[in-house]
């Protein structure tokens, strides 16, 4: 397919295959078959773009849609029988929630049709907006990686697997949330996953298939994983945590894979920041 698009330098041979390799791993997660002429049908591009590629900026998703859909014109040709795509930036997978979207959120997880989709979703919510949890981290994650010390008012503590190994404190609005996760998992002599504990095969799209699998309501935004951490970040820069421990917390070195965010912070009036800037007596 790549060769039938001409590509005039190595580079861009593989810009193409790359587009299309994360679009073959979302049909193969679909269930769709292999076949040119349902991975490259627009519809599907589209449904790749809005759901199958949560944990890439918006720029190479952009990207990913220009490369895919020129491929389809010279693959297949046609026009797309949903219309015109939607414009990237009214669906950002960075943009944070607010309160509203995130109560229609959780309204929306609770009224799932199956126990497994409920929890499945507030799971979900409670690791990405209580733990700034993205989907790479939460796919790997074991029962046993939720702790919460005995006694009364102990905080959650999640352990992070992976390259970005580290202890988060989960938010206390989602601590409750987390440790009734856990708790109703947590069966001695085991090790199951936290979060599709039954589905043992585990891959970059095992968030986004679950996702696939949930019922949408009217009027509630979907629900993504870079949202909701960004959420987290947000609630922590607004607390005037030092910067220190949130970029402990999210797991990067340095600021810039923060800089995103700065647009959704906070303003702080001018006499206020006047104080802050000149300092305790």
């Amino acid at each position: 397919m790549v060769l039938l698009a001409d590509p005039h330098t190595p580079y861009q041979a593989r810009e193409l295959l790359s587009a299309l390799s994360q679009l073959a791993l979302f049909c193969e997660g679909e269930g769709l078959p292999a076949a040119a002429e349902v991975w490259l049908k627009r519809e599907v591009i589209e449904r790749f773009i809005a759901i199958g590629c949560p944990t890439v900026g918006e720029g190479t998703r952009g990207n990913y849609r220009s490369r895919l859909l020129r491929l389809s014109e010279i693959v297949l040709g046609g026009r797309c029988i949903t219309g015109t795509p939607a414009k990237l930036s009214a669906a950002s997978p960075r943009r944070p929630y607010n309160r509203t979207e995130l109560a229609d959120l959780w309204g929306w997880a609770s009224g799932q049709p199956t126990e497994e989709l409920r929890w499945g979703c507030k799971t979900l919510m409670a690791l990405g907006a209580g733990c700034g949890l993205d989907s790479p981290e939460v796919i790997p994650m074991r029962v046993h990686d939720v702790r919460r010390p005995p006694g009364p008012g102990g905080a959650v503590v999640v352990a992070i697997r992976g390259d970005r190994e580290r202890l988060i404190v989960c938010r206390r609005p989602w601590e409750s949330v987390l440790g009734a996760a856990a708790e109703r998992l947590d069966v001695p002599g085991t090790a199951s996953y936290l979060f599709r504990p039954n589905f043992h095969s585990r891959g970059t799209n095992t968030v986004t298939n679950f996702l696939a699998r949930t019922k949408q309501s009217q009027g509630v935004p979907r629900l993504a994983m870079g949202r909701l951490r960004a959420t987290w970040l947000v609630e922590l820069f607004a607390a005037r945590l030092p910067i220190t421990v949130i970029v402990a917390a999210a797991g990067v070195d340095t600021l810039h894979g923060l800089s995103r965010i700065l647009p959704f912070l906070p303003g702080v009036p001018a006499d206020e920041a006047a104080e802050l800037l000149r300092g305790k007596q």
